[in-house]
């Protein structure tokens, strides 16, 4: 699936988006009857382009019939996303559903070359029914 862009109209200034996937599913590598669940927190600041909601959702989907491990699910999707959007700054957890008493956390960020911005100053404000962490 190929990940769509929007126009960032609001591109001078830096703002930060949040979007969460909660039921990322993919097959546990080698063991194909075992999926794997996780959140996926996506966190950037556009720069040009914006990413399209439902062609990412589409692209996450995909996902479910892939053989994949967690590292290298978050590092695919991060690295996609970047190259799709070209953001100032962009990063991408996974929260790994528990498998075998072990939960599996992976976080990967990017920094825009031409940007030297502090991608925590900007706040997201959430509401009592999203649970947000960094």
């Amino acid at each position: 699936m190929e990940l769509e862009t929007l126009k960032n109209e609001y591109d001078e200034e830096d703002y930060r988006i949040k979007i969460i996937c909660p039921e990322f599913t993919c097959l546990c590598p080698n063991k194909p009857d075992q999926p794997d669940f996780a959140t996926i927190s996506i966190t950037y600041i556009p720069d040009d382009l914006l990413i399209e909601l439902k062609s990412l959702k589409y692209y996450l989907v995909d996902y479910r019939d892939k053989e994949i491990y967690h590292e290298a699910a978050t590092n695919k999707i991060l690295n996609d996303l970047v190259e799709a959007v070209a953001p100032k700054f962009m990063r991408v957890r996974a929260d790994w559903n528990v498998r075998g008493g072990i939960t599996t956390i992976v976080e990967k960020e990017h920094m825009g070359e031409n940007w030297d911005g502090d991608p925590g100053r900007v706040d997201i404000k959430t509401t009592g029914s999203t649970s947000l962490s960094k």
